[in-house]
């Protein structure tokens, strides 16, 4: 089952500021003023980070299991939806346009379930999902 939970590394800077980074996904750092505010900030730049990947057709990489030193960022439940959705489809080689035919939907429909600012239903990506053979399973922790 792949999760888009990630660790992320916060350490206090010389100013002060608490920097929040994430081994997996370089390119993905905030900061915050208190180490509570850089765990929200976080989770927002992890959200803006994966949707990034998939508005550039770009691979989401892997999860790591977390080191000592570093604490589980989680991102809105939509984006992961979103992220799982995108790894599915990209992994069995579709088009959004493929996508729409499968799911029975126009192609702006189709589109539009992949596109990570578009605010779709929860359900509506679960029944793609479940059109390709996959599961969307959410957690409480």
């Amino acid at each position: 089952m792949r999760t888009f939970i990630y660790p992320a590394k916060i350490e206090q800077d010389e100013e002060g500021f608490f920097l929040a980074t994430f081994r997996d996904i370089p390119f993905a750092a905030t900061d915050g003023k208190t180490f509570e505010e850089a765990l929200e900030n976080a989770a927002e730049c992890l959200c803006e980070a994966l949707a990034s990947c998939i508005a550039d057709n770009e691979e989401i990489p892997l999860a790591s299991e977390p080191e000592t030193d570093e604490h589980l960022i989680s991102p809105t439940a939509l984006i992961a939806a979103k992220a799982a959705l995108y790894t599915t489809v990209t992994a069995q080689g579709l088009s959004k346009t493929t996508l729409a035919g499968i799911l029975g939907v126009s192609e702006t429909v189709g589109r539009r379930l992949l596109d990570p600012r578009y605010q779709t239903k929860l359900i509506k990506i679960d029944q793609a999902l479940n059109a390709m053979g996959k599961k969307m399973v959410i957690g409480i922790s």
